[in-house]
């Protein structure tokens, strides 16, 4: 089966003698679900960024599905950024319009029928929802995509524990069998029971890719066990 991503010795800097990926190497397959998974700093937004094309790599190759990044592959990405990056004074509406309009792929009914089933009001500005409830319209509009491959940096990081179990549930159900996910984040416990595989990314380093049922059986523990042994946290 062909890849749909591969990372070939990528380097990358911000300044000078301070590497945010060193020489990074990794291949993943359709259809899994992956954690990537690190302290902050650690370079897991840097690898979002050069995956998405927002930013290029110094040296070393990157492929999605085959191909070098550009107009193609940056039509089969769906990307949730970190920071929230939509303008508070748009409607729900007017951003549902605006993602269909804009790509092909997609899915306004996929993302009315989850509006309905979080009971926003679609006529609703931005600015007057709360922060987990902005988080899910931003999860929502990404997630209706027919995308390849899903790049979610961070999903559950400023929301609370009831809008966690929520946007893990969206995530798991709003995926394509042979699509996959790329989800970074540093609260495992709460997401590792959807991984497939994890990548634990160090100073730049990739320092370990392996299958869950990998790390459960070399190790006997469950992810986020073993991340807090090699991370010291």
């Amino acid at each position: 089966m062909a890849s749909i991503l591969e990372f070939k010795n990528v380097y990358k800097s911000y300044v000078k003698d301070k590497k945010a990926l060193d020489n990074v190497t990794f291949n993943i397959q359709p259809g899994k679900i992956i954690g990537l998974l690190g302290p902050n700093g650690s370079g897991k937004t840097t690898i979002i960024k050069l995956i998405s094309g927002l930013i290029q790599q110094d040296s070393g190759e990157i492929i999605i599905d085959g191909f070098q990044r550009g107009i193609y592959t940056k039509s089969i990405l769906s990307y949730l950024p970190e920071r929230t990056y939509i303008e508070d004074f748009i409607k729900v509406q007017d951003l549902i319009n605006f993602f269909k309009d804009f790509y092909e792929d997609f899915d306004s009914e996929k993302a009315e029928h989850m509006l309905k089933d979080l009971g926003i009001d679609k006529s609703s500005r931005l600015k007057t929802l709360s922060k987990g409830t902005k988080e899910k319209v931003q999860l929502i509009v990404v997630m209706s995509r027919k995308a390849k491959l899903y790049l979610l940096d961070e999903p559950i990081g400023g929301v609370d524990p009831a809008a966690r179990d929520y946007i893990i549930k969206t995530i798991i159900n709003n995926y394509a069998q042979d699509s996959t996910v790329i989800i970074s984040t540093h609260l495992i416990q709460d997401v590792e029971k959807v991984f497939d595989e994890v990548m634990f990314i160090s100073n730049g380093n990739l320092m370990l890719h392996k299958t869950v049922d990998e790390i459960k059986e070399q190790y006997g523990k469950s992810v986020d066990a073993v991340f807090r042994e090699v991370f010291k946290c």
